[in-house]
This record gives C-alpha cells, sequence and structure tokens, in this order.
C-alpha cells in the first residue's frame, strides 16, 4: 500500500487527504491548529472549481449549501454606478459557501484511512535519495508521497525551492461572515451581492441565504498589528460615508468575525509544483506552490484543481514521473491565471481615482480564468 503524509488540513489539504485515501493510499494528515476547524469565513467558487469538486466525487449537496452570484455591476462609493449589472462572459456564475460546508463534506470524505494528527507545525524537508519526509522538530514522518497544503508561507517550499517566497501585494485584506441572527437586512432596492471601489479600497458582500452575509475587504498597506477590535474600529472609519450597505455590515461585524489576510504572491514561481525525491517526492498545492492576489477568487478553486490534477497524475505508473507531469500541466495554469489576476489588479486596485471601468477587461480575465475544462489539461 503507498503511503502519503498531507500537511495542512485546509481546502487542499482535506481535498487531497481524501483522495488518496480513497484511491487505495494510507494517509497521515497533519494539522498545525489541535483539531480541525472549517474556518470562519466563506468562499467563492468558480465553474472551474465546481468541476474539480465534481472530479472529486466532492460536489454532492453544493447546491444546498451555496448561493449564486450573478453579475451585480461595480459602483463608487457614494454609489453611482462604474459598471452597470449586466451579463458575463463567463459561462454561468459563481457561488459563494461558508467554509462550514465544505468542510463538512471534505470530513465526510476521508474516510478511515486517513490518520489525522493535530498540534504538529512541519518545520522541515528530507530532500536526498531517501523517501521524502517531514518533521516538527520531535517527530519526522515519512512516506512516498507528501503533499504539501501549508499556505502561501509553506515551510515545505522553502525548503524545496528556497528562491520562492511569499512577497506583499502593498494590500491587506479582511473578511467576515455575520451569521443570520445578526445579519441586517438590506435596505429597499439595494442587490444581495455588490462590489464596491474607490481610492485603491475594495468592498464585496455576498448574501448566504439563510446563513448570513458574508463581505470582503481590501485596503493599501500592510497587515494591521491591532487586535482584532482595533482592526474593525479602522475599517469603519476607512469606509465611512460609503453606499449602504457597507456602513450596515460593518456596524453589525463583531470583532470575532474578523479574518485578516495578507494580499501577495509566491514569487518567483517554482519551476514545478511536483518534485520527484528518491522513489517518491512532493507535490505542492494550493497557496503553498501559487498564492497570489485575490483579485479574481481563484485560490479555493486553483487548489481544488491542483487536488484534481494530481488525483488523475498518480492513477498507475511511478511516482517521479506522475509528479513531473503533475507540475507541468499546474504550472501552466497557474501562469495564465496569474497573468488574468494581473490585469484585473489594475481595473480593480488603482491607487488614484477611478474615472471608469471597462467591463469587457474584467470579464475576459475572469473568462480565462475559469476555462479549465478537467484534470488532464
Amino acid at each position: 500500500m503507498r503511503t502519503a503524509v498531507v500537511v495542512g488540513a485546509g481546502i487542499g489539504g482535506l481535498a487531497a487527504a481524501g483522495a488518496l485515501a480513497r484511491a487505495g493510499w494510507k494517509v497521515t494528515l497533519l494539522e498545525r491548529e489541535d483539531r480541525l476547524r472549517p474556518g470562519r469565513a466563506a468562499m467563492v467558487l468558480w465553474p472551474n472549481g465546481v468541476r474539480a469538486l465534481r472530479a472529486l466525487g466532492l460536489a454532492g449537496g453544493l447546491d444546498s449549501i451555496s448561493t449564486a452570484v450573478p453579475p451585480a455591476g461595480i459602483r463608487r462609493p457614494d454609489g453611482t454606478w462604474l459598471v452597470q449589472p449586466g451579463v458575463s462572459e463567463v459561462e454561468s456564475p459563481p457561488v459563494v459557501v461558508h467554509r462550514e460546508g465544505l468542510h463538512d463534506a471534505f470530513i465526510a470524505g476521508l474516510g478511515e484511512q486517513v490518520d489525522v494528527r493535530g498540534g504538529i507545525e512541519v518545520k522541515s524537508a528530507r530532500v536526498s535519495r531517501d523517501r521524502p519526509a517531514v518533521g516538527d522538530g520531535r517527530v519526522t514522518f515519512e512516506a512516498d508521497l507528501v503533499v504539501a497544503a501549508d499556505g502561501a508561507d509553506s515551510a515545505i517550499r522553502r525548503r524545496l525551492v528556497a528562491g520562492s517566497t511569499f512577497a506583499s501585494a502593498g494590500y491587506a485584506a479582511w473578511r467576515a461572515v455575520i451569521p443570520w441572527f445578526r445579519a441586517p437586512e438590506l435596505p429597499d432596492g439595494v442587490p444581495p451581492h455588490g462590489e464596491t471601489l474607490g481610492g485603491g479600497q475594495r468592498f464585496e458582500y455576498h448574501s448566504l441565504g439563510e446563513r448570513g452575509l458574508y463581505w470582503v475587504a481590501t485596503v493599501p498597506g500592510a497587515l494591521r498589528p491591532e487586535p482584532p477590535a482595533g482592526q474593525l474600529a479602522l475599517l469603519r472609519r476607512w469606509f465611512a460615508g460609503w453606499h449602504p450597505p457597507v456602513g450596515q455590515l460593518l456596524a453589525a461585524t463583531e470583532a470575532d468575525d474578523l479574518v485578516q489576510e495578507p494580499v501577495g504572491e509566491v514569487t518567483p514561481m517554482p519551476d514545478s509544483f511536483g518534485v520527484p525525491c528518491g522513489p517518491g517526492g512532493y507535490a505542492l498545492v494550493g497557496d503553498a506552490a501559487h498564492a497570489m492576489p485575490h483579485h479574481l477568487a481563484q485560490g479555493a478553486s486553483l487548489a481544488l484543481e491542483d487536488v484534481a490534477t494530481l488525483q488523475t497524475a498518480l492513477v498507475g505508473g511511478a511516482l517521479g514521473p506522475a509528479l513531473l507531469e503533475y507540475g507541468r500541466l499546474r504550472r501552466a495554469r497557474i501562469a495564465r491565471v496569474l497573468q488574468q489576476s494581473k490585469k484585473a489588479a489594475a481595473v480593480l486596485q488603482p491607487r488614484g481615482r477611478l474615472t471608469r471601468v471597462n467591463p469587457r477587461n474584467l470579464d475576459r480575465a475572469a473568462a480565462a480564468a475559469t476555462e479549465w475544462a478537467g484534470p488532464t489539461g
């Protein structure tokens, strides 16, 4: 029986652990936190991410936990339109889903072949003629395959590709879900989804149906050192005077709802996301391989694409060539999406005054980013 160690229990790590276990591998899942937690925010899944979920056999029940996001246009802070709502070039709208819903599906998909170890922060990775191995300074975990899903500051990537680091794009982002019992009622005429740009700042919100309301705010600058209550006070000040429902959403948010995140990318991009090592090797997935700014909201979808492609590449044959093929397919795909993300960034995060936005540029970038047809391309 082949063995695998998966490092990180986020979306990519849980999906990878379950996919390998269902394929007959003996899997050890290592997580830094003391137990598996779903996260407090929500996420957007584009059609490519939904296709990846289907390829992994995890899309069952998605309709019941997700909400479609139709083209909602883009406003200025005073509420006037930069881009009127219209028809997008993307084949179908993305959906927004609370992390708890996907987390439950992924946990159910782990099965009994996965040994979950909490409270382990991987700090080292062995690259030699021996089988790959990772350790936390106390215990070493060896396997035929190590899947690095340990985030943008991946310790495994730093060992495998020393020159690739996570670099800030000069922005910080906050996400929050306001639960249904605290969610404000949207004013008459205000749609359930919206996006607003102004002065380099961006505010986006989505209805989660009966689960509440989800919002994302992006602001120029570094991560804030203040405690969450101080960060929330700053957000309310920075977005004061913006059109409804921005103020209402921030007023209904509590400090414990906030999740602060850096905005940036792994640069330079690793030469390959699959690294043979002895008779086995390493696979980088998700942000560990290719973290990028969230202008196209593709993070979760790309991580799921990674896992679906890895699952297909590992069917039969030696691990070394399979990992190289995985790396070849994914690097070419990620390079295309990163190019589209930079095009979107020029539109969505300008530092100066916005006078007009060409919606076709955004639609083309989004359509190109969602073009992934399946795990073989």
